[in-house]
């Protein structure tokens, strides 16, 4: 796979991560508000989200592009 795949893919992990992260846990009743809300963590996700989701497509196009040519 092409080096921006992963670069999307860690992007998406990195920018994602935490707020599922927090999620998950209040899901499963590790923190004291089963409702929080984390602003941060969901405005990192949001920022990160889209240009990760696309430079992953690339870097797939790109992997079968490569794939095609030979």
């Amino acid at each position: 796979m092409p080096k921006l795949f992963w670069i999307g893919v860690a992007i998406l992990v990195l920018g994602t991560g935490p707020l599922v992260g927090v999620m998950l846990g209040a899901m499963l009743g590790l923190t004291d508000d089963p409702n929080s809300n984390p602003v941060g963590f969901g405005l990192l996700a949001g920022i990160t989200f889209w240009p990760g989701i696309a430079m992953t497509a690339i870097g797939i196009l790109q992997a079968v592009r490569r794939g095609a040519g030979k």
